[in-house]
């Protein structure tokens, strides 16, 4: 049975796990011109530090349209101030190798066709979606849940003008690089991708139901989102995920609040060495309840925020 937890899916992906879209990356997004931006852009971010220690904390958006333009003065003067970039995963050079990580983890035995694990009121728009995709319709019905509301999501938002390396992670990697800077991850591929992987059936059939969006619909939903970001309006981004309309308890749990406990223990660790890092991770890890800032507090550590 369909329930409540069906939308918002498109912000989901693009503020929690937009990474696991660069695996499922099959076609040049289309051009699509950029939200206009209300007032001046000024993406949010943070510093905590000790007497020997600074860590810059940026929420990204892992998806972005052509011509957004977000590195304000703060934001670079940290860049340039950081000896390593940490991230949520390092993104592979090769798109194979994440296809591959994807193909791995996200295929299985014996499962029903695709079209029978959705309503029936939601078969004819899944078969669409899978027609329009490019890619074989059998080898969906190999496919995990999961793995194919991933596939469909990352064709829908390419379609939609939103492309994964154009996302606020290729664009500070590039930086980095060229700097000849070191760049980590929180997380491994199989670790992010593991997450989708673990969660029940039912919720995975949900997961695929509320990715059955149009362009239109999606890119209409990501705007408010980047809208938001672009501002550096955090109570509306933790709006968007604080709703339990918008997230059901364990997916909470599952791509929020274990990871932020585990990020700001990481984090904690670091300030034990001396340096500066830009530490850049999904804008909505860094808003509201359970955020990674909430559990800093909870660790007698508190991150100021410089923009």
């Amino acid at each position: 049975m369909l329930n409540r937890f069906t939308k918002g899916w498109t912000k989901l992906l693009a503020a929690f796990a937009g990474l696991a879209l660069t695996a499922c990356a099959t076609q040049p997004a289309e051009t699509a011109p950029a939200a206009a931006a209300s007032g001046e852009m000024r993406p949010a971010l943070w510093r905590l530090s000790d007497p020997d220690t600074n860590i810059y904390l940026f929420g990204t958006i892992h998806t972005l349209p052509e011509g957004v333009d977000w590195r304000t003065p703060a934001i670079e003067a940290a860049i340039a101030a950081s000896d390593e970039l940490v991230t949520e995963i390092v993104i592979p050079d090769d798109p194979m190798a994440a296809m591959g990580t994807m193909m791995r983890l996200g295929m299985g035995q014996g499962l029903p066709p695709i079209l029978e694990r959705v309503p029936a009121g939601k078969r004819e728009a899944l078969s669409a979606a899978i027609a329009s995709s490019g890619l074989p319709a059998a080898i969906f019905d190999r496919m995990k849940t999961w793995t194919a509301a991933v596939t469909l999501a990352a064709i829908a938002f390419q379609r939609a003008g939103l492309d994964p390396e154009r996302g606020v992670e290729r664009s500070l990697a590039a930086t980095f690089r060229q700097r000849q800077k070191p760049w980590s991850g929180l997380e491994t591929m199989d670790e992010q991708l593991g997450f989708f992987d673990s969660l029940p059936e039912a919720e995975q059939r949900t997961f695929l139901v509320g990715v059955l969006e149009s362009p239109e619909e999606i890119r209409r939903e990501f705007d408010g989102m980047l809208a938001s970001w672009t501002s550096g309006d955090i109570a509306a981004i933790a709006r968007t995920f604080d709703d339990e309309a918008k997230m059901s308890a364990n997916l909470r749990e599952t791509l929020l609040v274990r990871r932020n406990s585990r990020w700001a223990e990481w984090l904690q660790r670091r300030l034990d060495r001396p340096g500066t890092v830009f530490v850049a991770v999904g804008a909505g890890h860094l808003a509201g309840r359970d955020s990674v800032q909430d559990m800093l507090q909870r660790r007698g550590l508190r991150a100021e925020r410089v923009q």
